[in-house]
């Protein structure tokens, strides 16, 4: 028998040997017996694996011919490269008429009124435009589909498990392409379902469509001209702000909002949805999300408030969220996308948006507080002193000041990649060398936020042909219907971005859509890029079947109205 340490030791070489989603499940004793020590037998096997492993590359590891069926795939897939990449048409980049998209003024349709004539139209004169949209129409299902890949996944995750207590049996042997099977389809589903990665995935398609008809180089032409300099912030800004010295002060300022109401529930749940949302213009909307949900889950999730208060809670927290960041142009991805176009700067949103947000929030969450007062008092009597504030880890105001000014730095230079990946690269050396007074930097929710609004701009170049005779038929009313309605089905980023491709565009008719989309930012879980982050920390305090969509879409209503009517009428 091996000593504890040796366990131990060999219990962390066995985690290396699986994917992130996996993992959880062997670290975690209340997902069931996998919690549980290994035998001797099991760490003597996975010593001797995890050896075996180390000594293959990640590439040969992660991609390995685990069937016959994946190996047909990928060699597939290495034949269509190269076809691609030496078809005749690659080579015909130079070529003018092989631009793409095309430019509208190219089509000569100004006199065509009727709109199903004039896109029929551009479609006969370039087919490209019908199969783009096709595969932007496909990648929008796929967000609908996101719950289903991620539940595929979770059921080869249990399989590996049930695998791997199968292999604990010394008279059991287990081969080991049944297990990298199990591994690879398993991380496989979950990509698939990561909402943030769907438009990057269907990318491939596009970029196939681009080069089978305008070649390999019209592509690179195309996707070397976009524009990224958005995405980039977007992922420094998440990153800066979601540092502990910048959450440490977040959490100070709603803390001290809470006492004036001797930090009952009532009192922490009002300032948690009102300060929460509004800090969110200044720390972007993804951190403050953060921030809220935990908040929540630990002052007030925690006291088990009614199934009815529990979804009022949370549609409450996602509309306040979508339209807390409208005091900047910095802090929310649908306005950033669409203040770098329309030359929005912070004092036009705060003057057209941002105190219209504020009255709104302010009216949902007293009228809310009014629904359920009752209820509010009931757990005023039965709240709990959890008493762990003492044991936190206190910032100097010195690191905090010093990431303020990292943030400003970011966004002074929001235009300018360059300057902010610099500044970024200095921020990383100064949080290592201040790790003490530090968490470890997430880089993986801002990632994937990136790359969702990167793909979501080269998609979206390839839409313009339809997009700006549909919206400039709309009055600013149905506009901003129009845009709620479809921000329910979509991320409210994609909403703006696609407005801001309409040439001569009104700016009453820019108001309009950007007020949809950030009001029907809390509809769904995919309507606005935080939500999910939410979701995934407040789930576990709506019972084994998680958040109900239905639930949260009709919590979310009246708030959604009551923002609605702010933005128009004020």
């Amino acid at each position: 028998m091996l000593s504890r340490h040796g366990q131990e030791r060999a219990v962390k070489e066995r985690h290396r040997t699986l994917k992130p989603g996996c993992e959880r499940f062997l670290t975690h004793p209340e997902n069931g017996s996998a919690g549980r020590k290994p035998t001797a037998f099991r760490v003597k096997r996975y010593r001797h694996r995890s050896r075996s492993i180390r000594n293959l590359s990640l590439v040969t590891f992660h991609f390995s011919p685990f069937t016959s069926p994946l190996r047909s795939v990928g060699l597939l897939l290495l034949l269509l490269g190269w076809f691609l990449v030496l078809s005749p048409s690659a080579h015909a980049a130079g070529v003018s008429g092989l631009a793409y998209p095309a430019d509208p003024a190219s089509y000569h349709d100004d006199d065509v009124t009727f709109m199903p004539a004039k896109l029929w139209g551009r479609v006969q004169s370039e087919p490209l435009n019908l199969i783009a949209t096709v595969i932007f129409a496909l990648a929008i299902t796929h967000t609908f589909l996101a719950a289903q890949f991620q539940k595929r996944s979770r059921s080869f995750e249990h399989r590996l498990l049930h695998l791997e207590e199968e292999a604990a049996d010394p008279e059991v042997t287990v081969p080991d392409d049944k297990r990298d099977h199990l591994i690879f389809w398993a991380q496989f589903y979950h990509f698939m379902g990561e909402i943030e990665a769907v438009f990057g995935i269907w990318l491939i398609p596009l970029f196939i469509a681009i080069v089978v008809f305008k070649g390999w180089g019209a592509m690179v032409d195309y996707v070397g001209h976009v524009n990224v300099a958005d995405a980039v912030f977007v992922v420094v800004i998440m990153a800066i702000s979601g540092s502990l010295p910048i959450l440490r002060l977040a959490e100070t300022a709603i803390s001290q909002v809470a006492k004036i109401g001797r930090s009952s529930p009532a009192a922490w749940w009002i300032s948690i949805l009102t300060i929460g949302p509004i800090l969110g213009s200044f720390i972007t909307e993804p951190a403050a999300m953060t921030i809220c949900a935990l908040l929540l889950r630990h002052r007030f999730y925690n006291l088990h408030p009614s199934g009815r208060l529990k979804y009022a809670t949370l549609g409450l927290l996602f509309v306040n969220i979508s339209v807390g960041g409208t005091l900047t142009h910095f802090a929310a991805p649908p306005v950033v996308l669409a203040a770098s176009a329309w030359k929005w700067t912070m004092p036009f949103m705060a003057a057209n948006f941002g105190w219209k947000a504020i009255i709104a929030i302010i009216i949902s969450n007293i009228l809310y507080w009014l629904v359920f007062l009752k209820e509010f008092n009931r757990l005023s009597q039965e709240q709990r002193e959890f008493g762990d504030e003492e044991d936190r880890r206190r910032v100097p105001w010195s690191i905090t000041v010093i990431h303020l000014l990292f943030l400003a730095w970011t966004v002074l230079n929001a235009h300018y990649p360059v300057l902010i990946v610099l500044g970024f690269l200095f921020f990383l050396a100064f949080v290592s060398a201040t790790r003490h007074n530090q968490q470890g930097i997430a880089l993986r929710p801002p990632l994937l936020v990136g790359f969702f609004l990167a793909s979501l701009v080269i998609h979206g170049g390839c839409q313009s042909w339809w997009i700006g005779p549909v919206l400039k038929e709309l009055s600013q009313w149905p506009l901003m219907i129009c845009a709620t309605v479809l921000t329910a089905f979509n991320d409210n980023a994609a909403i703006t971005y696609l407005a801001t491709l309409v040439p001569g565009f009104p700016d009453s008719s820019r108001y309009a859509v950007m007020a949809g989309a950030v009001t029907g930012g809390g509809l769904t879980v995919i309507a606005n890029a935080p939500n999910p982050a939410g979701q995934s920390i407040l789930a576990s305090r709506f019972g084994e079947a998680g958040i109900s969509p239905l639930g949260l879409l009709l919590a979310a209503a009246v708030p959604t109205v009551i923002v609605g009517l702010a933005f128009m009428l004020l």
